[in-house]
Parts: structure tokens; sequence; C-alpha cells
């Protein structure tokens, strides 16, 4: 009995050994299978920024559209037009407020913003206005509400789709008018601009280049295209700021990028019904077009005016961004009812033109094609040429009544330029 145990446990003990060999065999060597690289560290900073492919799990998913936003989309009339995608995609919008004060937005606004998961910008731009200022009778707290309230209805939903936000002051955010003893008016609102968007919480998500006078006057990076913003909240940019602006188109970083675009709130030269005239675009118009093409910026795109028109002068595209707020304005001289509008900015490097536009009434959801709006527009201080005419194409009788207006100097002048193109659905 006892040899019978013995034999027992020993051969026991012999599965057992073999057991625990092979198991740590296993653990030791067979190596564990490596997790798959990630494609996006593959790529170095530099191929990223210049638009090189980058496999699509590296890329965070995109924002889903709300129910509401794909029963606009699907009861849009005719469908809603889809662009094709370029190199960098940029969704325009401006002016966003109200009445002086308020803390509610025109449903406009919310829904452009529940649209954006749509078109998947890769940078969201804005000409200024977003709040309801310039009223010396606001007091800190209702400022400090608007901003409160825009950040519910904007910026909040920018930042929870991870969407960078390039903005420029408006005159209803933070004017820069200044007073008989070179004051600035609306100091308070002024820093109470400042104070929101310098909390880190608001950050933009931009990449900023020079941020030492953010919000008024910074510039910034966004796939190898150079932004500027500028204080255009009035019609006066101080000397000293223009110097900064003229070093900074200068610099290396903007003549290496492939692009180079400016957001104003005011615009180079007049295009709306009750806005053009003196003060209501940038002083010394012609002078700061001059500078800009000098260090070869390609699009001006400004607000203010409350109406959209796609033009140029000179060698400058001069985006007119409209609004989505309260107040749209009809263009001078046309009988066209006023928008309120979106504009989907496709930028292709390879293309002559770099950008084509697809720019929605965002009532109705459908496109606004160049050929609806007026060849020119003779505002007092200049014409502006849409986008896709030359002063040459006008005809006889459309250049005479720009030169009878404005004379000649102001009607022409236009060097060739390349041509612009809109989506056509």
């Amino acid at each position: 009995m006892g040899y019978r145990r013995f034999l027992t446990g020993l051969g026991l003990g012999l599965v057992l050994s073999v057991c625990i060999a092979c198991s740590q065999r296993v653990l030791t060597s067979a190596p564990a299978v490596p997790p798959p690289p990630d494609a996006a560290g593959e790529i170095s900073p530099e191929q990223a920024r210049e638009g090189a492919p980058v496999a699509a799990e590296s890329s965070p998913a995109a924002p889903e559209l709300s129910a509401i936003a794909q029963a606009w989309i699907a009861n849009a009339p005719g469908g809603m037009a889809t662009p094709p995608r370029k190199d960098v995609r940029l969704v325009a919008i401006s002016d966003l407020n109200s009445a002086y004060g308020s803390t509610d937005y025109d449903p406009e606004v919310d829904k452009a913003i529940a649209l954006l998961p749509y078109w998947q910008p890769d940078l969201v731009v804005c000409s200024g206005d977003m709040v309801a200022g310039q009223n010396p009778a606001l007091t800190p707290e209702q400022i400090t509400a608007m901003w409160r309230a825009f950040d519910d209805h904007v910026a909040a939903p920018l930042r929870q789709q991870n969407l960078p936000f390039g903005f420029t002051i408006g005159n209803h955010d933070a004017s820069s008018a200044r007073g008989v003893h070179d004051q600035f008016l609306f100091q308070q609102e002024r820093d109470l601009a400042s104070t929101y968007w310098q909390n880190p919480a608001h950050s933009p998500g931009v990449t900023f280049i020079d941020r030492t006078d953010f919000p008024y006057f910074y510039t910034f990076e966004q796939q190898g295209i150079f932004f500027m913003a500028w204080d255009g909240s009035s019609s006066q940019i101080p000397a000293d700021k223009l110097a900064w602006v003229e070093q900074s188109l200068a610099s290396d970083v903007a003549q290496q990028a492939k692009a180079r675009i400016l957001l104003s709130h005011l615009p180079l030269y007049g295009v709306a019904v009750g806005r053009d005239e003196p003060g209501e675009v940038m002083a010394n118009a012609d002078q700061l077009r001059t500078m800009l093409e000098r260090y070869n910026v390609h699009t001006y795109i400004s607000g203010h005016h409350h109406a959209y028109y796609p033009g140029h002068r000179g060698q400058l595209q001069l985006l007119h961004t409209g609004i989505l707020g309260s107040g749209p304005r009809p263009l001078i001289d046309s009988r066209l009812p006023p928008w309120k509008v979106i504009t989907v900015i496709d930028v292709d490097f390879n293309d002559p033109d770099l950008t084509t536009y697809t720019t929605y009434d965002m009532q109705t959801l459908r496109t606004i094609e160049y050929e609806e709006l007026p060849r020119f527009l003779a505002g007092h201080n200049g014409i502006v040429l849409r986008r896709d005419i030359s002063y040459d194409e006008l005809a006889p009788d459309e250049q005479s009544f720009c030169e009878q207006r404005l004379g000649k100097a102001l009607c022409a002048g236009n060097l060739p330029f390349p041509r612009p193109r809109t989506y056509t659905a």
C-alpha cells in the first residue's frame, strides 16, 4: 500500500512539474504581441501641419449631427449642397448679436452652430460682434452676462466639437472708438472682453504665433495658413499697431506660409445700405489694401455691414461675410432681399484661385450663387467688383455709372486676377 502511494505521488508530481514548466515557457519565452502603431505618431508635426494624410483612427470622431440638424438637412428644398473638401476647410460667420444688452440669439445662430458637424470644418472664423455691447448704460454684470450667453450658444459648443475659433473683435464686443482726450470710450467693455478671452477655460483653441495683445491684435496658424486678426472695431488703427501689422506680415513665418488671411470687423469699402459712409469702413482703405497686397495677403474677411458680398479690389479678395444675428441689410444699388448667411471656404493650395466659397441662406439652406449678386458695388470710397468679374468686363453703361458717381480713380486701377469659383450643387 505504501509503495502504491509513493508511485501515485511521484506520478502526480511529474505531471505537475511538466504543467508548471510549460506555463513558465509560455509566460517567459512567448513575446507579447505589440499594439498596432499609432499612425499619427509616425507623422512629424511639420508633415501634419502641411496637411499630410493621417490615418482615420488617429483623428477624433466627427461630432454627430443632432436630430433637429438632420431634419433641417433632410427638408432643405432641392437638397443641401455638399461641397467637395480640399486641403483646408473654414466656416465663416459674423455679427451674431441682437439688441443692446441682449443675452438671446436669433435662431439662425443656433442653427449654424448645430450644422457645423455637417461641414466638418478645420477652423471657424468670425468677423466680430459676438455680443451686444457698445452702450455706456450697460453694467459690468450685464456685460458679463452677455459673454456668458455667447459662451453657452457659440463658444462652448465649438469647444465641445474640438473646433478652433479664430475671431476679431467687433464694435459691439469692445469698440476701439476714442474720445477727445484719446481715451477709449468703451474701456469697461474692452476690459471685460479681455477678461473673458484670457480665461484659459475660454481658449479659442488656435495655434497662436503672437498673442501679446490678444484678443485685439494677434496672429495664429492653421494647416499652413497664416491668420492675422486686427482691431477693426472702429475705423482707425493707431500708428504703433499698424507698425506691428506690417512687421508681422513681413515676418518669415507669415511669408513662408502657404497663404495669408486677415480678419477684421469693419470692411475696407462700403457695400451695404446704411453703412456706406466714412466711419463705417476702415479709414485710408486704399493705403491699407496696398500694404496687404505688398505682403501677399490673399483674403480680407470682414463683417459689420450685415450684407454678404464676395468681392475683390486689386489683388485682394474681400469676403463680406453677412450676418447671422439681428438686422441683415441690403446691398447698395440692389433690390435683393437681405440674407442671413454662412460661408464654407475650401482652400486648395494647388489651385491658383486658392479658395472656393459655398454660401448658404440660413433660413432655407439653399446656396447663393455669384450670378444672383450685383456685378459690382460703387460704394463711397471705391468700387468693389464681384469675385468673378474684372473691371474690363463691365459693360460701358456699368463703367459710366461708377465713374460718374466716384470718378475714374476710384473705379479703375484693378489689376488682373485669378478666376475664383463658387461651388454649385
